[in-house]
């Protein structure tokens, strides 16, 4: 009889998970965030639906290949196909402002 394990291993575990795929979008209004902290577009955070508050993300633009780590301090988006809400700052540096969205890859890495 097969003893059952039901957590993995440690040294088999993935380092990160993919939470998702899909279209990102960012937002820079002056507003409070869902976990209390006064909103900062310099810095590298997100919103998102779902995920715990403090969780880092990689998310990656599958155009472009760039990718940055946010960390997620909101909810969001509240519009139907985004999977991702990014800082300004976030959205600069994966290339995005100029069109307003872009299809990413999220990773969680935290």
């Amino acid at each position: 009889m097969r003893k059952h394990t039901p957590f993995a291993r440690h040294n088999n575990a993935s380092p990160t998970q993919i939470a998702s795929q899909g279209v990102a979008s960012f937002y820079t209004e002056d507003q409070p965030t869902a976990s209390g902290e006064k909103f900062d577009t310099h810095a590298m955070t997100a919103a998102h639906p779902t995920l715990p508050f403090g969780t880092k993300l990689r998310v990656t633009n599958v155009s472009t290949g760039k990718s940055v780590t946010v960390r997620i301090n909101d909810r969001g988006p509240y519009v139907p196909g985004r999977v991702v809400d990014l800082s300004g700052s976030a959205a600069s540096k994966l290339g995005m402002v100029e069109s307003g969205i872009a299809k990413v890859k999220l990773d969680v890495v935290q």
